[in-house]
């Protein structure tokens, strides 16, 4: 990722990071400006220059930390939920329910991430392969290590792993994050429980181990 080089004080870099992912995820890729980052960060718009090159290159960066912090959220739910799980239903049930509500909590984080999605054909596509990479596909690989380690254990049936963690989102995740609008309405508690437990259930018949008949 290029930058101008030398570049000022950190405080600055990290005022105008915060003020792109307020500003990208409002207003999009295409229609932010450089001045009006600025003017959202109270620098002045060669400040903004002295630390990225152009748009691309300070949307890029901004996009990389967005998806490295979805993608580490993700991993702390995995964690969470099913390392060492017994219960293989409940866990699975819990963790889909705790990811579906993640996304209405991203805030900015996950304003950013609709904008990328709205705007896929404007943007570049090395930043679009590189938030791919580093959130929705590390996320996904995070999760496949974890059903395989499940199925290691005799709890689900996931001769491909990276196939069942793509199911598993599919059934889990998407129709909760298409009712949302990716995040930006509520989707009511019970709701979002009653999709994920028969979504899991689905999953279940797929990739259930002895214990799920």
């Amino acid at each position: 990722m290029a930058t101008t080089g030398a570049a000022g004080r950190p405080e600055k870099r990290r005022a105008i990071t915060a003020a792109a992912t307020t500003v990208f995820g409002r207003e999009g890729y295409v229609r932010a400006s450089m001045d009006a980052i600025a003017a959202e960060a109270g620098v002045s718009k060669r400040t903004v220059y002295n630390h990225f090159a152009d748009k691309e290159t300070l949307f890029l960066s901004v996009a990389l930390q967005n998806s490295a912090e979805l993608a580490e959220r993700m991993r702390e739910l995995l964690a969470e939920h099913l390392e060492g799980a017994v219960d293989v239903r409940s866990a699975l049930t819990a963790f889909a329910v705790e990811r579906a509500n993640a996304a209405p909590a991203a805030g900015e984080l996950g304003a950013l991430g609709r904008a990328i999605r709205a705007e896929v054909a404007n943007i570049p596509a090395d930043v679009l392969e590189a938030w791919l990479e580093t959130g929705p596909a590390a996320a996904q690989r995070a999760l496949a290590q974890c059903l395989a380690e499940l199925g290691g254990r005799g709890l689900l049936t996931v001769p491909d792993p990276g196939l069942a963690a793509e199911r598993f989102t599919l059934l889990t995740f998407h129709g909760v994050a298409e009712r949302s609008f990716w995040g930006a309405l509520p989707v009511a508690e019970e709701e979002v429980r009653r999709l994920a437990g028969s979504a899991v259930d689905a999953f279940l018949r797929i990739h259930g181990g002895p214990a799920e008949g």
